[in-house]
């Protein structure tokens, strides 16, 4: 009997690629690592905006046309190797007491959203106009990513990086979300060109239509002072530089402060420096109960004659506890306040106590969890209207936006960085507020305990700042604005925009891939 032979390509073979096709993956790896790395190295405070267009073309180039579990681990390694240093800040904070893990719980936390980011711009690489599609992807990870969990964290976005540059004027238009859009829009465009260069007026228009756009859209920045003017006084008493030690040193936060401020009204007293229509002082100075009552810092307000703005910690007649800034008048003490909206999770609100216990000093600091307000910021001071956030608030789009729409002719972000020593996070944070300026079309003045301390014009320009764990008052004339951009008018409009369009082309990629399978 003959037995049959199997045909010679049906009898298995060595896999001759295998060694070729682990030195690609490894490239591929070693490539997203390098571009989330260099995304950080172009973030604040260095002023690189070229940098994150070319991070993310990289990104988007190893993840097109794979499948969608290869676009999660490279959108996973991209976001851990940009994430990691930066909120290395955590590490400067935490990590005596508590080890390395608050500061990788959260990289890796927040690594997840990008890796989904990179699982769905796989699967929509393969669409028509597909730079389009990836850039409404990431946006929507963003964007989910700066809601959950816990409230979100939208520390990070790409729109932060955009501190300087040709695309922050986009911010006028549809504020940070837009933002966002255009560099990835611009990075997903550079990955389809070298990818496929014969087709290349899709990927040329996804280039230069945001980089045009934004050019095109300076002309639209206003910066004169079309409601008057105010002069501000911006009192930084400073800190020790102790980290977690701070956290029960109220007084000394208090005390500093009122020496810096006693020293400016000595200024004020010796024609040193102009009287100001208003002072501005940092998060976390007072802490205040039921009898809100502050003997130091009326004596302050009276003896300059104007109120001052003060953050500090309240607790009301009910128990509940509030991060607040007050406006303290001359004669009457105690006056309208802004309740903060966006509190900090595992610290000004601890889900799951006895496990937060293990991460987070704030447990045994806050007994009961600080009550957030859902009040626009806007309170009325010297004669015009302030709209304020507080310290994190300025990560959120559903703060500035709506004071400025409520009136607010000039903007403040009282905040504390004094836990994160000699880190990038305040640097980080003063380049939100410079986009804050341009998407509200506000001047911004910014009061940190321990710097920086900064006044940004309404086109995001730094006219005046502080530097780090130092004493210092600034004085400034600043331009007060009431026309309202039009990004104050879409509100969200642009944010939901995307995310449809991002989901839709998710759910657009996979009803393909069915059919083509079918």
């Amino acid at each position: 009997m003959v037995v049959p032979t199997a045909p010679a390509q049906d009898v298995a073979q060595p896999d001759r690629r295998t060694p070729g096709r682990r030195a690609a993956w490894a490239l591929r790896l070693v490539a997203v690592i390098a571009a989330g790395f260099a995304l950080y190295a172009g973030s604040p405070p260095r002023e690189a905006w070229w940098v994150a267009p070319l991070a993310f073309a990289v990104l988007a180039g190893v993840v097109s046309r794979r499948r969608a579990r290869a676009g999660f681990g490279y959108g996973l390694v991209f976001g851990f190797a940009f994430l990691l240093p930066l909120l290395g800040w955590l590490q400067d904070f935490l990590g005596a007491d508590f080890g390395p893990w608050p500061w990788l719980g959260v990289a890796a936390v927040e690594g997840l959203f990008i890796g989904l980011a990179g699982a769905g711009m796989a699967l929509v690489s393969r669409l028509p106009a597909a730079p389009v599609w990836m850039a409404a992807v990431f946006v929507t990870a963003e964007s989910v990513r700066s809601a959950f969990p816990f409230g979100g964290f939208p520390w990070g976005r790409l729109a932060f990086t955009q501190d300087t540059g040709p695309l922050l004027s986009l911010a006028a238009i549809g504020g940070a979300t837009l933002i966002s859009f255009a560099v990835a829009l611009v990075g997903g465009g550079l990955a389809e060109l070298v990818r496929a260069p014969r087709r290349w007026v899709v990927p040329v228009v996804a280039i230069a239509v945001p980089l045009l756009g934004g050019l095109a859209c300076w002309p639209l920045v206003g910066t004169d002072a079309n409601a008057g003017t105010a002069r501000v006084a911006i009192v930084q008493g400073n800190a020790p530089n102790l980290g977690l030690g701070l956290l029960y040193e109220d007084d000394v936060l208090h005390d500093n402060h009122v020496r810096a401020a006693e020293k400016l009204v000595e200024d004020v007293r010796t024609g040193r420096v102009a009287k100001p229509d208003f002072v501005l002082l940092p998060e976390q100075v007072g802490s205040w109960g039921p009898a809100r009552s502050d003997p130091e810092l009326s004596a302050i307000a009276s003896r300059l004659g104007v109120p001052l703005i003060v953050g500090g910690l309240g607790q009301d007649r009910d128990g509940r506890l509030h991060n607040q800034v007050v406006r303290w008048d001359p004669n009457t003490g105690f006056g309208d306040r802004y309740i903060k909206q966006h509190l900090v999770p595992f610290a000004e609100t601890i889900p799951m106590r006895e496990v937060a216990r293990l991460v987070s000093p704030f447990v045994d600091r806050f007994q009961s969890d600080m009550i957030a307000g859902d009040d626009p910021g806007v309170i009325d001071v010297a004669g015009l209207k302030l709209g304020v956030g507080i310290c994190y608030d300025v990560a959120y789009d559903d703060v500035f936006g709506p004071a400025a729409a409520d009136g607010a002719t000039l903007l403040a972000v009282p905040t504390n960085n004094a836990w994160y020593g000699h880190s990038e996070m305040s640097y980080q944070q003063l380049a939100m507020s410079r986009l804050r300026a341009v998407e509200t079309g506000r001047a911004v003045v910014v009061g940190a305990t321990s710097g920086v301390s900064a006044v940004v014009a309404p086109d995001g320009s730094v006219s005046e700042r502080t530097e780090l764990f130092t004493e210092q008052n600034l004085i400034a004339e600043v331009p007060l604005r009431a026309n309202r951009t039009l990004a104050t008018e879409l509100g969200s409009v642009p944010m939901w925009t995307l995310v449809v369009l991002g989901v839709g082309a998710v759910a657009a990629a996979g009803w393909r891939s069915r059919k083509s399978r079918a």
